[in-house]
């Protein structure tokens, strides 16, 4: 499915991965990074971003909870970016399956972090989706 500017939900999730990692990187609110573009990113991505931005301590939250004995600053910066991006999408309540957006956030770790982090990453997904349904 291609959304409202042309990028797939695939797309849309690497880009703002991308643009949450620049953000990391020079020590800027995702929002600012954005908002210094010279091209807006699609309406997907921008919305993921905005996700992050209203949801990322809650968010971070919910990672920490979920890795008992690996705390959020060990973590490869890449893995905490892609649980923050796939946290803020799971606590919109007009997000994609849960399944979907896990299957994302492992792909998006197998293809930008280490081997390992696609199991990483689907483990404290998994247990933060189960969080998340017993609310």
């Amino acid at each position: 499915m291609v959304p409202d500017g042309g990028a797939t939900r695939h797309q849309s999730r690497e880009r703002a991965l991308s643009l949450l990692y620049e953000a990391q990187m020079k020590g800027e609110t995702p929002d600012a990074v954005v908002a210094a573009l010279a091209v807006a990113p699609d309406p997907y991505c921008a919305h993921l971003v905005g996700a992050v931005s209203e949801h990322g301590a809650e968010a971070d939250r919910l990672v920490a909870d979920a890795s008992i004995g690996w705390s959020p600053e060990r973590m490869a910066v890449v893995d905490r970016l892609v649980l923050r991006l796939a946290t803020a999408e799971l606590l919109d309540p007009d997000g994609p399956p849960p399944a979907v957006v896990m299957n994302e956030a492992v792909e998006l770790a197998k293809v930008y972090s280490t081997d390992e982090s696609g199991g990483f990453v689907n483990g404290i997904l998994a247990t933060i989706v189960e969080g998340l349904a017993a609310r």
